[in-house]
């Protein structure tokens, strides 16, 4: 087997949305498509075009987000993660680095979160 084959691992995964007013719930799913990629911890941060909002926990993305929390997290913008821990161990500080900011009011460009 070819040592770039070999290589290739299935370990964390991310989706994002635009432009979709259920984008945290859209989001949601693509996590859950994408739970066998990571299943220590899941993040998700919205925005409404002037924030980001971060919600992440350790487990399972149907764990971590409940409906409750799915309904506050409004915004038309998402990007999410589900983590399998290569670096950094386990533990919640370690799940979806991410922080949330003010954003200019004069922003014209998508908002890309790094995770």
């Amino acid at each position: 087997m070819l040592a770039e084959i070999r290589s290739l691992n299935e370990e964390c995964g991310v989706f994002g949305i635009w432009g979709h007013e259920n984008a945290s719930q859209i989001t949601y799913y693509g996590l859950h498509a994408l739970q066998h990629r990571g299943q220590e911890g899941a993040g998700i941060v919205t925005t409404d075009g002037e924030t980001l909002k971060p919600v992440k926990g350790e487990g399972l993305v149907n764990e971590v987000f409940t409906p409750e929390k799915l309904s506050k997290m409004a915004g038309n913008g998402a990007i999410g993660h589900v983590r399998y821990a290569t670096a950094g161990g386990s533990g919640i500080e370690n799940v979806q680095r991410c922080c949330s900011i003010p954003l200019p009011a004069a922003w014209q460009f998508p908002i890309t979160a790094i995770l």
